[in-house]
């Protein structure tokens, strides 16, 4: 799995911008790249492939497994399989799988960003917390809009005199 293979470009795609990067083989008559000629790039070939064992396997070497919910993981073993979560997987079912995934240890291909599930993450927990324990909300823009509109009457009254 550690083994380097050459960055396969496709011929003239450093010389112009409407031609992709991605790999098509050079067929030209008096083409240097399908000839090999030395200081053109690498050609696809058999020799490049990796190992039969590590191939379509995940760069960790783990095999990939999509799951779309929690029950799935139990069929899993963390020492063979990575997860990847499915796209059309929800907020709430994505962050119970992650927990469950934690508590097994598995590795998570696509965790997602930490920074926007904060947000979530309170709303599960004031749904969870005891009915005696609600904090009441601070009032503090309330406030705000009272002192803006006795700014706004002493701002009228002046314009008026």
């Amino acid at each position: 799995m550690t083994s380097t293979r050459p960055e396969f470009r496709r011929q003239e795609s450093w010389r112009y911008k409407r031609v992709a990067a991605n790999w098509r083989r050079p067929r030209g008559v008096t083409s240097k790249m399908r000839k090999e000629e030395s200081g053109f790039p690498a050609k696809v070939k058999v020799g490049y492939g990796s190992a039969s064992l590590t191939r379509g396997r995940h760069p960790r070497g783990l095999v990939e497994r999509i799951v779309w919910r929690e029950s799935e993981l139990d069929e899993l073993d963390p020492k063979i399989h990575i997860l990847r979560i499915a796209g059309r997987v929800g907020e709430r079912k994505r962050l119970g799988i992650l927990a469950k995934a934690k508590e097994q240890s598995f590795h998570i291909a696509n965790p997602g960003k930490e920074e926007s599930r904060p947000i979530t993450e309170v709303a599960v927990e004031e749904q969870k917390a005891p009915v005696g324990e609600v904090e009441t909300p601070i009032e503090q823009p309330a406030e705000q809009v009272e002192e803006s509109e006795t700014e706004e009457a002493s701002t009228t009254s002046e314009d008026s005199e």
